[in-house]
């Protein structure tokens, strides 16, 4: 699949995988593939981002991601409907980190010492790069660019989409922006 994707969206990838070292994490999950995007120049996604204002927002973004990493990747959606049936996640999350620390839910291995290997990518990454390449096809575009990964970012159910609309970026936003008519539109 990794073929016809641009040289952004391999950046995007390898980002990602960085990203996901960097933590400690275990696998690539969908924030990893947020972070990346957050941090590419000079491409469509970026485009997009910049246009949006999520460029001037991005270490808001970088606090929720880590605040949803802190909860064990549990969305607020999630959060709210565990709290509808008498369950406090911030209470779960308090009572795990007095006894193992501040960041013990988030699955981070920088206790477990050195990771060897190649980090496999989760669930929610493997979505999201599949997504991706069927809006791409959907769209008739020859190759999945970082503007594809993120529009398959804004609606996967997930922390990633939901950190993202709360800051503006939803489909619909991202659309208009990269495709609309009359308005800016990148290159």
């Amino acid at each position: 699949m990794l073929e016809r994707f641009t040289k952004d969206a391999r950046a995007v990838v390898v980002g990602a995988v960085e990203h996901a070292e960097g933590a400690g994490a275990g696998s690539v999950g969908a924030e990893h593939l947020l972070l990346a995007l957050l941090d590419r120049e000079a491409s469509r996604a970026s485009f997009a981002l910049a246009a949006l204002g999520l460029t001037e927002r991005g270490d808001a973004v970088r606090e929720a991601l880590g605040e949803a990493r802190r909860r064990a990747g549990l969305s607020q959606a999630d959060a709210e409907a565990l709290a509808g049936l008498g369950i406090d996640v911030s209470e779960i999350v308090a009572r795990v980190e007095e006894v193992h620390g501040v960041g013990a839910m988030s699955g981070d291995r920088k206790d477990r010492g050195r990771w060897s290997g190649r980090r496999s990518f989760g669930r929610s990454a493997k979505e999201i790069l599949e997504k991706a390449l069927r809006i791409a096809v959907a769209r008739r575009d020859r190759h999945v660019g970082d503007e594809h990964i993120l529009l398959a970012m804004t609606v996967r159910p997930g922390v990633p989409a939901e950190v993202l609309a709360d800051h503006g970026v939803t489909y619909a936003s991202v659309m208009r922006v990269l495709y609309g008519e009359g308005e800016a539109k990148a290159g």
